[in-house]
């Protein structure tokens, strides 16, 4: 298994934001970023992974469910947008199963929403958290 193979929450919200047609017309996929958003034009989003938990297993070669708590947080100019993203976000990602982003038995919920908060350069934020689980190779 290479890098490349590996499969995160980040990638499966990724996948279900770039996938979603109403939200790239509202938020171009080039302005869905993981990690940071550095210059992007504004609306934009990011999307971070908060925290990971796995479930052991003693036997190689076996399957393990995985956790992740993803966070997407939207940059906008306004609380308008900011609301609008959040309810586009909610729409393309929650209660979403099955194979996505090349990982299995994948199941979305929704996590909570973060404060509405002042962001850079007079911009408006708020972050949408989801759980992300699915299966994975055992190392």
């Amino acid at each position: 298994m290479s890098g490349a193979d590996v499969v995160t929450g980040s990638d499966i919200i990724g996948a279900l934001l770039r996938g979603y047609e109403p939200l790239t017309r509202f938020v171009p996929s080039d302005r869905i970023k993981a990690g940071r958003l550095g210059t992007t034009p504004l609306p934009a989003l990011v999307i971070t992974m908060i925290s990971s938990v796995d479930r052991q297993t003693l036997k190689r070669g076996r399957m393990v469910r995985r956790t992740d708590r993803i966070s997407v947080t939207v940059r906008a100019e306004s609380h308008r947008d900011r609301k609008f993203a959040i309810r586009l976000i909610r729409l393309a990602c929650a209660d979403r199963t099955g194979r996505i982003a090349g990982a299995e038995r994948v199941s979305v919920l929704t996590a909570g929403k973060g404060p509405e908060v002042d962001g850079p350069a007079d911009s408006f934020e708020q972050a949408q958290d989801f759980k992300v689980s699915f299966d994975e190779p055992a190392f």
